[in-house]
């Protein structure tokens, strides 16, 4: 049954996937667009080279990027390769969560954190997505992330206080947390006056950092992404002699991988 269920979670992720990185293209040619012409959010999807009206076999995650070469079947235009990363990010994020629960013997609480915590990675998705895409993070965006990460923290806390009593740690950890990944992400960009990272970095730092509730998790969480960005970013740095990095990609990476591992990292630490 915990193969069939994670099966299934991948299908949805990378179906969600393809669905947020169209409304990240849209939302972004909304934003971009006065009057008339506005791409409504959700209408059915279409090509934005010749504006082609995909059909339903078009729009398989992951098998019909495939298929298609990454191109349009009507004008042969590139779809680029953004539609497939972000199929297949999703599909194996969610993917990711649900091995943190075993839907056969799970109790309600923890069902209440996955289903919250599935949530919470569609938006980081969305985020990673559009950040990617434009080098931007959406404001609203930002604030549902938060919302969604305080719910995640005070659920994940209901279910440590029925085992355990409550302590110090209950509030220092999520402080804790919530200043090493958004409080040094909000000082580099002060110092740096938005050039290293970008204004909406630490607000999405303090996002994750509230949703992991724990300040080791939370360094584990930002060596992840400042790793992963140096290794994918230093050439593009060097190509383009710029100075900012697009770090919502790495940070939603970051934290799929240390909540999907945090009882392994926590047991590490002692």
């Amino acid at each position: 049954m915990q193969s069939l269920f994670l099966i299934m979670l991948f299908i949805i992720g990378s179906a969600i996937g393809s669905f947020l990185c169209c409304q990240a293209r849209r939302l972004r040619l909304r934003t971009s667009r006065s009057g008339k012409g506005k791409i409504a959010l959700g209408s059915r999807s279409v090509c934005l080279h010749c504006h082609y009206q995909l059909r339903w076999y078009d729009n398989i995650p992951l098998v019909s990027w495939l298929l298609l070469r990454g191109k349009c079947r009507k004008c042969h235009a590139s779809i680029g390769i953004a539609e497939l990363l972000s199929e297949l990010g999703m599909g194996l994020s969610l993917l990711a969560i649900g091995t943190t629960i075993d839907i056969a013997t799970a109790p309600a609480l923890s069902c209440g954190i996955f289903v919250v915590a599935a949530l919470f990675t569609f938006v980081l998705g969305f985020l990673a997505i559009y950040d990617g895409l434009y080098g931007e993070l959406p404001t609203m965006c930002l604030t549902i992330s938060i919302i969604c990460a305080i719910l995640l923290l005070t659920l994940r806390e209901w279910a440590s206080l029925s085992i355990t009593p409550f302590s110090p740690e209950n509030i220092l950890y999520p402080l804790g947390s919530v200043l090493v990944l958004g409080g040094l992400y909000l000082l580099l960009y002060l110092v740096s006056k938005g050039k290293w990272v970008g204004d909406g970095d630490w607000l999405l730092g303090t996002a994750i950092g509230l949703a992991l509730g724990s300040p080791w998790l939370a360094l584990i969480a930002l060596f992840i992404t400042n790793m992963s960005a140096c290794i994918v970013m230093i050439p593009f740095l060097k190509a383009h002699h710029t100075k900012k990095i697009y770090l919502g990609p790495f940070m939603v990476l970051a934290f799929v991988i240390t909540f999907t591992f945090a009882d392994f990292f926590t047991s590490l630490l002692g």
